[in-house]
C-alpha cells in the first residue's frame, strides 16, 4: 500500500472526481459511510451519545455526513459546529441535508464547547491539509478534547496533526484514526502514537489509475505482498537446496542469544545450520536446538576468530557476542573478507559504530539496528522524520538493506526506498526477539531469497508470529521470545493462505 503525502492525496481526490467522474459531494459520501462502517463496527453499542465536533471545511463535511448516517443507524447524535468566517460549499451541502431532529449547537467562542468523558467524541475539526500549529479557539477546543474525553474518534486525521512534518504544538489525542484511502506518513513514527491511537485504513475507492502512476518512496507492506514473494517448498527438495546457513553468535552468559537465533532460522526453513560459538555455549546450544551443528571458537567465554565461512549461503553475525576485543578484531576481519551475504545485528552493530567502520560493510549486507543501535550509527534524530532520511541515507551509503525495528519496522533500500511493516505489537518488546528475527532473516537469506525480500518477508513473518501467539494463548505482558518461533509455522500457513 502507497504511502503519499497531503498534496498527493489532494490530487487523488481531484483526479477521481474528474476521471470516474463523480461529484465532489458524492465522493464525501462515499468516505462518509465508509468512516461510518468502521465506527460501528469500533462501537455497535448505542448506549452512548456520539458529539461530533465539526469544523467548516470538508473535514466538517464529513462531520456533518457522519452524524446524517450515525442517526439513520438510531445513535443519540450530539453536533457541535465551530462557527467560522468561510464554509466550503459541499459543508453547506451537508448541513442542509443534515435531519431537523439532530440538535446542532453554533459554537462561536472555545468556552460555550463542553466536551463529556460520558460520550464518544468524533473529531471533525480539521483535516490533513493543516500545515502549521494551532492557534487560537481551535488550540482550546483541542485541549478541551484532550482533557475531558474518553473515546475520540478522529475522521482521516486528528485535528492539529501534520501529516509529512513533526507536530509541534498540540493536537487532539485521539483513541482511534480512521484514515482515508491511505495511512499518512505520521501514523508510522513513535511520537506520533499519542495523537493517533489505534488507526486504520477506511477504502474510499479514490482512482486506481491515480494510485498505480503517482511515485512515493513510502509503502506499507500487505499480506498480498507476501503471498507474492513467498516461494512453495518443492517436493522433490532436499536440505541442499535450501541453503547453509552460518550463525556466528554467544558468549558466556548469553548463550540464550545463539540458541533463539538458532532456532528460529530453522523454524523458517534453512537446510543447515552452523553456529559458531565460544566452548561454554555449546553444551546449551546442542541441548536446546539438536538440529544445529556446532563450530567451537578457540576461546572459552567469547568469540576471537571465524569459522570456515566457505560454502555458506548466509552469514548472521552480533546476537549475544558482546565487545571484547579479540571480537571486535574478528568482526572486522569478517567485513574485509565475507564470501556470502551478511546479516548484521546487535553488538556486530555496535562494534562498527564503535570502531567507525560503517565504510567497510561489504555491499548486500543486511543491517538490523534497534532505535538505541541506529542512533549509536548514524547520531541523535531531532524527530522521526529526520531519522526517517537518515535511514535512507545509511542504506544509500553501505548498498545494504537496513531493517529500523520497532513499531511498523522500517525497511530501507540502497535506492530510496522505504517499506514498513504492519505486523506485529507491544508484546514483542520483550528479551530476544531481536535475535529471533535475526534468525528469521538468515533462514530466508540461506534460501537465496534477495536481501530485501528476506528482510521484508522475515520481519512480516516475525510479527506475524506474534500475532497468532497473542491471539492465541499469549498476552503483550506474557509473550516472550521463544513463543514467535514456536507460532513461525501458523505466520507461514497463513501467509500462504492455507489457514
Amino acid at each position: 500500500m502507497k504511502i503519499l503525502n497531503a498534496k498527493q492525496i489532494r490530487e487523488a481526490d481531484a483526479f477521481t472526481i474528474k476521471n470516474e467522474p463523480i461529484a465532489s459531494l458524492a465522493l464525501m459520501e462515499r468516505a462518509s459511510t465508509a468512516f461510518t462502517r468502521e465506527f460501528v463496527r469500533l462501537f455497535p453499542k448505542k448506549d452512548r451519545t456520539v458529539h461530533i465536533i465539526c469544523g467548516q471545511g470538508n473535514n466538517g463535511g464529513d462531520g456533518l455526513a457522519v452524524a446524517r448516517l450515525l442517526f439513520a443507524q438510531a445513535y443519540r447524535i450530539r453536533l457541535s459546529q465551530i462557527i467560522s468566517e468561510n464554509s466550503t460549499d459541499d459543508f453547506n451541502k451537508n448541513l442542509e441535508r443534515l435531519p431537523k431532529e439532530i440538535p446542532l449547537e453554533k459554537i462561536r467562542f472555545a468556552t460555550e464547547l463542553k466536551v463529556s468523558p460520558e460520550e464518544i467524541t468524533i473529531d471533525a475539526l480539521l483535516g490533513s491539509g493543516l500545515n502549521r500549529p494551532l492557534e487560537g479557539r481551535y488550540l482550546e477546543i483541542a485541549e478541551e478534547i484532550n482533557e475531558n474525553a474518553t473515546d475520540t474518534i478522529a475522521i482521516d486525521v486528528p485535528t492539529g496533526f501534520c501529516c509529512d512534518a513533526p507536530t509541534e504544538s498540540v493536537a487532539v489525542k485521539a483513541t482511534y484514526t480512521i484514515s482515508f484511502q491511505f495511512p499518512k506518513l505520521g501514523f508510522l513514527l513513535p511520537e506520533n502514537s499519542k495523537f493517533t491511537g489505534k488507526w486504520l485504513v477506511a477504502e474510499i475507492g479514490l482512482h486506481p489509475e491515480f494510485i498505480e502512476k503517482e511515485k512515493t518512496p513510502y509503502t506499507l507492506t500487505e499480506a498480498k505482498d507476501i503471498r507474492k514473494v513467498l516461494r512453495p517448498r518443492e517436493h522433490f527438495a532436499y536440505k541442499g537446496d535450501y541453503g547453509h546457513a552460518t550463525l556466528i553468535a554467544g558468549a558466556f552468559g548469553k548463550a540464550g542469544a545463539a540458541v533463539l537465533s538458532a532456532k528460529a532460522c530453522l523454524r523458517t526453513g534453512a537446510g543447515l545450520l552452523t553456529v559458531r560459538c565460544p566452548e561454554k555455549c555449546v553444551d546449551t546450544l546442542q541441548f536446546s536446538v539438536p538440529e544445529a551443528m556446532c563450530d567451537l571458537d578457540s576461546e572459552k567465554e567469547f568469540l576471537s576468530s571465524l569459522p570456515d565461512l566457505s560454502k555458506k549461503s548466509a552469514i548472521a553475525v552480533g546476537p549475544g557476542i558482546g565487545t571484547a576485543l579479540d571480537t571486535q578484531n574478528m568482526i572486522g576481519e569478517l567485513l574485509r573478507i565475507s564470501p556470502a551475504p551478511l546479516i548484521l545485528d546487535a553488538d556486530a552493530l555496535n562494534i562498527i559504530a564503535m570502531r567507525d567502520w560503517i565504510d567497510k560493510i561489504p555491499e548486500g549486507s543486511i543491517l538490523t539496528p534497534h532505535l538505541g543501535e541506529f542512533r549509536r550509527l548514524v547520531g541523535e534524530s531531532r524527530d522521526g522524520f529526520q531519522r526517517l532520511e537518515k535511514l535512507r541515507e545509511l542504506s544509500a551509503w553501505t548498498k545494504s538493506v537496513i531493517v529500523l525495528k520497532g513499531a511498523f519496522s522500517a525497511i530501507a533500500t540502497p535506492d530510496g526506498r522505504v517499506r514498513f511493516n504492519g505486523t506485529g505489537n507491544p508484546g514483542m518488546a520483550t528479551a530476544g526477539s531481536g535475535d529471533t528475527l535475526t534468525g528469521i532473516i538468515t533462514g530466508l537469506r540461506s534460501q537465496n531469497y534477495s536481501a530485501e525480500e528476506s528482510a521484508v518477508l522475515g520481519v512480516y513473518l516475525h510479527g506475524l508470529a506474534a500475532d497468532i501467539a497473542t491471539e492465541r494463548k499469549q498476552s503483550y505482558e506474557s509473550l516472550i521470545a521463544s513463543d514467535i518461533t514456536e507460532h513461525l509455522g501458523l505466520a507461514f500457513q497463513k501467509a500462504q493462505h492455507l489457514r
